[in-house]
């Protein structure tokens, strides 16, 4: 059991690392796309999550939620840093790099999904083979994938800053109204916190995270 446990952390943190630090590079390679060079300066734009870990996010939230049993690991990584002001079209450049990070979830997630669908459906080929047992540690891989890019993708979709859900619902909203909805911003951590408390997210993940893992999983 203990083995299986820790096969299961290392699996479920390989995966969780590389879907925050694709959705990190994400923000930062849009923003340098749309105009801004403070990520690309900085040395974020790289795919080593070494450069992108936080010690809250990527190390003690996870290994706490897996003590404790939670259903799935989820955490962050260091966000990268954007300069608004640097980009071309303010309100259109702030609305891309807002989804970029959403948009790298879903495509992971998705690739993820299609491959573990081939995999699955070619594992009998492999059947008693020196490639099943290597094949099976991928097709588990992938399940950690799916669901931890889901999820990721999801919960930042929650228009609340500092999601990027709340980045984009700001730049649709009029000057005034928008002034009003980032003010909220220094309590978006005690919100979220609530919402999580109150089981909010967990049903959000339930409408939404649920069906598509469903759909590329069957589970």
């Amino acid at each position: 059991m203990l083995h299986f446990s820790i096969y299961r952390f290392l699996l479920s943190i390989t995966a969780l690392m590389m879907a925050v630090t694709l959705h990190e590079v994400a923000h930062g390679w849009v923003a340098w796309r749309m105009g801004d060079p403070t990520a690309r300066a900085a040395g974020r734009l790289t795919l080593n999550p070494l450069r992108h870990l936080d010690p809250m996010g990527s190390v003690v939230l996870p290994l706490m939620l897996f003590v404790l049993g939670a259903p799935f690991l989820f955490g962050y990584a260091r966000p990268v840093p954007v300069n608004f002001h640097n980009l071309r079209d303010p309100k259109k450049g702030t609305i891309l790099v807002g989804a970029a990070g959403v948009v790298a979830n879903l495509l992971f997630a998705t690739a993820a999904g299609l491959l573990f669908q081939a995999l699955k459906a070619s594992i009998g080929i492999w059947a008693g083979t020196f490639i099943a047992q290597p094949l099976f540690v991928l097709i588990d891989f992938l399940t950690y994938c799916v669901v931890i890019n889901a999820v990721l993708m999801i919960f930042n979709l929650i228009p609340i800053p500092p999601l990027d859900g709340s980045r984009i619902v700001a730049m649709l909203l009029p000057p005034e109204m928008r002034n009003q909805y980032m003010r909220i911003e220094p309590f978006g951590m005690l919100i979220i916190i609530f919402l999580l408390v109150t089981d909010v997210v967990g049903k959000i993940f339930a409408l939404f995270v649920n069906p598509f893992v469903m759909f590329f999983l069957g589970r």
